[in-house]
């Protein structure tokens, strides 16, 4: 039997994306009551042959054309389907739909994303409306955490993704976010808006431009 069978199949028939030392130590502490030969060869195996194990089934898939592959997320790998392959397929998972993130959690897990670590009062000021519901949510659905609290006065909590962040949307880490950096730069805490100008219209005439605006609007009727 071939390392990289076995990895597959480990693969197949998990139900979450495996990292390295969780494969490892499937294959050290097979669920079996025999103690045969070939069960123990595998008990030794490091992570780095492992890996190479994966590789090689990469390019198996891709030279086979196979309609799956092998996605890493967050250190973990898994067996998911090719992208193309999704209209066929999405309605064996309309059962899930009903878990989807709103567009308000969506819009909060984003600010989170790029912007981690982040106060409740920096989300906040970025979406313009509280987000006590929807960060409950997030915290409950384990997509994000608290990673500490922020050295400012209060010491407000301080907010950032999960591994299961990363592994929900198929990411390596958080660099694979479309154009991290440029939206790292730009400035949180938004401007004040300034009182309006003082009228310095005089009454009189402020007086008659209303009763100008009167008389046609009389006419216009």
């Amino acid at each position: 039997m071939e390392l990289k069978s076995l990895v597959e199949a480990i693969l197949f028939a998990a139900q979450k994306p495996l990292s390295l030392r969780e494969i490892r130590n499937l294959l050290a502490r097979p669920e079996s009551s025999e103690d045969s030969e070939w069960l123990r060869a595998f008990r030794k195996t490091r992570e780095a042959e492992i890996s190479a194990a994966i590789q090689e089934l990469k390019v198996d898939y891709t030279q086979q054309g196979r309609s799956f592959q092998i996605q890493e997320a967050a250190d973990a790998f898994q067996l998911v389907s090719q992208p193309q392959f999704a209209p066929w397929l999405k309605p064996l998972f309309e059962e899930h739909h009903t878990h989807r993130l709103s567009q308000p959690a969506l819009e909060t897990l984003a600010i989170i994303a790029y912007r981690q670590p982040i106060t409740r009062a920096d989300i906040e000021s970025v979406r313009g409306v509280a987000v006590d519901g929807v960060m409950q949510t997030l915290l409950e659905r384990g997509l994000v955490t608290i990673t500490g609290r922020a050295d400012v006065p209060g010491r407000p909590m301080l907010y950032g993704t999960t591994r299961l962040f990363l592994q929900h949307f198929g990411l390596k880490d958080l660099n694979e976010l479309p154009a991290v950096e440029e939206l790292r730069k730009v400035n949180l805490r938004l401007p004040e808006s300034d009182p309006p100008p003082a009228s310095t219209a005089d009454p009189q005439e402020t007086g008659k431009t209303e009763n100008a605006k009167s008389a046609s609007t009389s006419q216009t009727s």
